[in-house]
């Protein structure tokens, strides 16, 4: 009897929803993404007098960055998000739906990509890439962030299901070219609207290609370059040239020119050549067995060769080529995951077949399947400590629902740097004036019972002038030293202080204790981060002696934002 995939297939999907829910707050690298989303979303688009609606409403303009980025993603994820804002309670549910449809539509693209693994390598290997894709933690925990490079992932992974389809379905020769356009013509357009490096992946592609004899110049490669070129183009000038004021503009391009041909993505930081193939790679697959068992038997294996190797050169040729770039990050390779994760389920599902044929198969097997379970525990707690991250949301919305406040009906609230690159939102922000489409949730809205204004102003010689924080009432503040005035702490938030392997006999850290004693004796409104470390601490009680034989991993707690509130208002 066959075994349905779907089940396992789904799990994609789930683990993309739980990771969200788990993890709901964003860091600065997915900050213009949201809050231009929130902008269009909350306040619409202006007819009229653009220059001073924009001035008024949107972040972009106090906040513009050093180059400008596409607002094409944010445009389309608000108008697919509009339909469902009735349903929802308040404006922070709202960014856990805008970022669940993103993950949704990356999740629905991975289980497409997965279809096309099952058609050309088995149904065995389709289950295969479903637990290998599940389990890994960056695809699966960034798949519903707003990192440019996630929407991006939603093309190259539906570029890759045209490829591998090409490969693999010989209906004729004319079908095999419209895959290889629409390969090349998907990667094209995300290349011109959100991240120019897909133009590399676009290259060794159409290299390999040209070099097999698989398509031609004119039928396949011009015919999709110039159609991607077009299409990307007509989707991100027009638009990112009015909402920048700025005509004509291409950011993508802009962005190309700063990082790359003037060199200033060195200024974040240079890795050697080999950082993608040594440390980002094999994190990204998270799973050693993988890289070091799956994939090589893939290649080895005279059925399963051609398609693994078809994916496997251009994937790795992209990666090489990148890497000579002096700047590197795991998430401009991500593009890469999807595929080498196919090759592995296609080695996976050979040697799952052959359990019974020979001890070796079986022994094989059972590392695999004890791989899985092993990836998912991993997996789960890379989530938990990365949840640790967001101390700017947990501050903020810890603030609105837990701190007691004066009984009067208006608040002006400052953020400091930290806060801002750590969570804090428009979207978690307490809306007090008519929002337009937020009419529908201020009535359910109890924050709106009080007013509230924020700040976030960064400039050094205002920071100094003590009149400045006299006007507010509370200040999110990572150094409270730093903050001119009479103060008091009202609650302390915690975040990710790094990992300890403790031996038999070794006293975990204060911190954890200090954490979970605050919210057991009632000196600090228990949130999340206060939360896990009450799970944790429970966890070592319950397994460090009984199981692991008195080894822990302890998971350092430190204080990283605290809530002040001014002591003369």
């Amino acid at each position: 009897m066959a075994i349905p995939t779907w089940p396992f297939y789904l799990l994609i999907s789930t683990f993309v929803l739980i990771h969200l829910f788990v993890s709901p707050y964003t860091k600065v690298e997915e900050s213009f993404n949201i809050q231009a989303t929130h902008d269009i979303l909350i306040h619409g688009i202006p007819g009229s007098n653009v220059d001073q609606f924009f001035t008024a409403n949107y972040d972009h303009v106090s906040f513009p960055g050093s180059v400008p980025r596409t607002f094409t993603g944010a445009l389309v994820l608000s108008g697919l998000s509009r339909s469902f804002v009735g349903l929802l309670n308040n404006a922070a549910h709202m960014q856990l739906l805008v970022r669940g449809l993103l993950g949704l539509c990356n999740a629905f693209s991975l289980i497409a990509f997965g279809r096309s693994v099952q058609k050309a390598f088995g149904t065995t290997a389709g289950i295969w890439y479903a637990l290998f894709q599940a389990s890994q933690f960056h695809v699966i925990y960034y798949a519903s962030r707003t990192l440019p490079n996630m929407f991006a992932f939603v093309f190259s992974n539906f570029a890759l299901r045209a490829l591998l389809n090409a490969h693999t379905v010989s209906y004729s020769r004319e079908y095999a070219n419209r895959r290889y356009r629409l390969c090349l013509y998907l990667l094209t357009i995300a290349g011109i609207v959100f991240r120019s490096e897909l133009a590399i992946l676009v290259g060794t592609i159409t290299l390999y290609l040209l070099v097999t004899q698989r398509v031609s110049i004119v039928k396949v490669v011009i015919p999709a370059g110039a159609g991607g070129l077009l299409i990307g183009l007509l989707c991100t000038v027009p638009i990112d040239s009015f909402f920048w004021q700025s005509f004509p503009l291409w950011p993508e391009w802009i962005a190309f020119y700063y990082n790359t041909i003037q060199g200033h993505s060195a200024d974040w930081g240079v890795s050697p050549w080999h950082y993608y193939f040594a440390n980002a790679l094999p994190r990204l697959l998270l799973n050693p067995a993988t890289y070091l068992l799956c994939i090589p038997i893939a290649v080895l294996n005279a059925a399963t060769r051609r398609r693994s190797l078809d994916l496997l050169i251009p994937l790795l040729s992209f990666v090489a080529l990148y890497s000579f770039l002096p700047h590197k990050e795991w998430r401009f390779i991500i593009y890469v995951i999807p595929g080498l994760t196919a090759i592995s389920a296609a080695g996976a599902s050979w040697i799952w077949t052959r359990r019974s044929k020979s001890a070796i198969y079986a022994l094989l097997s059972l590392t695999l399947a004890t791989s899985i379970l092993f990836s998912f525990t991993a997996s789960t707690a890379l989530l938990a400590i990365s949840s640790l991250n967001y101390p700017g949301g947990t501050a903020l919305h810890t603030l609105h629902t837990s701190i007691p406040h004066p009984a009067k009906p208006h608040f002006d609230v400052y953020f400091d740097n930290l806060a801002c690159q750590t969570g804090v939102t428009r979207f978690l922000e307490a809306h007090s004036a008519p929002q337009t489409i937020l009419d529908v949730l201020e009535a359910q809205d109890s924050l709106q019972e009080r007013t509230w204004a924020y700040d976030k102003t960064e400039d050094p010689t205002v920071l100094l002038d003590p009149l400045f924080w006299a006007k507010f009432d509370y200040v999110l503040a990572e150094r409270p030293e730093k903050v001119i005035g009479s103060w008091a702490v009202v609650h302390v938030v915690y975040g990710f202080g790094g990992v300890r392997v403790l031996k038999p006999g070794e006293k975990s850290g204060g911190q954890v204790e200090e954490v979970v004693g605050e919210a057991e004796t009632g000196r600090g409104n228990e949130d999340w981060t206060e939360k896990v470390a009450g799970v944790w601490k429970r966890l070592e009680g319950g397994l460090r002696e009984r199981l692991l034989r008195g080894y822990w991993v302890e998971v350092r707690m430190e204080p990283r934002i605290r809530i002040l509130r001014n002591q003369l208002k």
